[in-house]
């Protein structure tokens, strides 16, 4: 598995997610990005915007859970070189994955090898379940499993004050009554990289938090034990 996983897409703009996708596109002729705004109940107003970013990298292929079968998503995933999940509402972005039915498919993909680059609601997405993401479930959604690539959970946008921290973790100190797995803490600008069974923190600040035990810094560089 190669994952590319964000708290934030850049600096206003999507320029983490470019630096990332470059090495898998750069060689390729013509490359096809799955592009899966999902998590946006306004996702065309982003679509021209994706577009022109990557225009001379990669051709998006835009992905839209109502509009398209099954099978049109799936054929869309077989052909592309990368799949980028972006930002918006986790719980909607999870139901719609589920309802297409096409989550267990995207799943095997990013497993067998597609590069999967994903900031805010898309690395929620890649934990055991989304339970730990902070937007407000308006979908009114029963699917909460995650994708399940890595043992971890997420929670993304992480605050800098200390008092916000404080408030945070003892919100997300509620998860581990029911859950044992660990939750990663991404504040803006952090980039985590999973290559294989091997989690890293590329750059930027970010804590892990274990049931029963007080959150710990992470630092750049190392791989992050389950």
């Amino acid at each position: 598995m190669q994952l590319h996983l964000f708290s934030s897409p850049g600096e206003n703009d999507i320029r983490y997610i470019i630096e990332a996708s470059r090495p898998y596109l750069e060689e390729k002729d013509d490359p096809i990005m799955a592009y899966m705004p999902l998590a946006s109940l306004y996702a065309e107003r982003w679509i021209d915007f994706n577009e022109k970013s990557f225009r001379g990298l990669a051709r998006l292929e835009t992905v839209n859970a109502e509009l398209m079968t099954q099978k049109e998503i799936e054929d869309v995933l077989r052909r592309a070189a990368l799949v980028y999940v972006p930002g918006g509402n986790t719980f909607l972005l999870n139901h719609r994955l589920h309802i297409s039915g096409v989550m267990p498919y995207l799943r095997k993909k990013v497993q067998s090898g597609l590069p999967f680059l994903g900031f805010s609601a898309g690395m929620i997405l890649c934990g055991p379940n989304i339970l730990t993401a902070s937007d407000m479930n308006t979908v009114a959604t029963p699917h909460f499993e995650g994708l399940n690539l890595v043992p971890f959970n997420f929670f993304a946008h992480y605050p800098d004050d200390a008092y916000s921290q404080s408030v945070q973790d003892a919100w997300l100190g509620d998860y581990h009554f029911f859950h044992d797995n660990p939750v990663l803490l991404l504040s803006d600008g952090a980039y985590v990289k999973v290559d294989g069974k091997k989690t890293t923190l590329v750059r930027g600040e970010a804590w892990i938090l274990r049931k029963g035990e007080k959150k710990e810094r992470l630092e750049p560089g190392r791989v992050i034990p389950s």
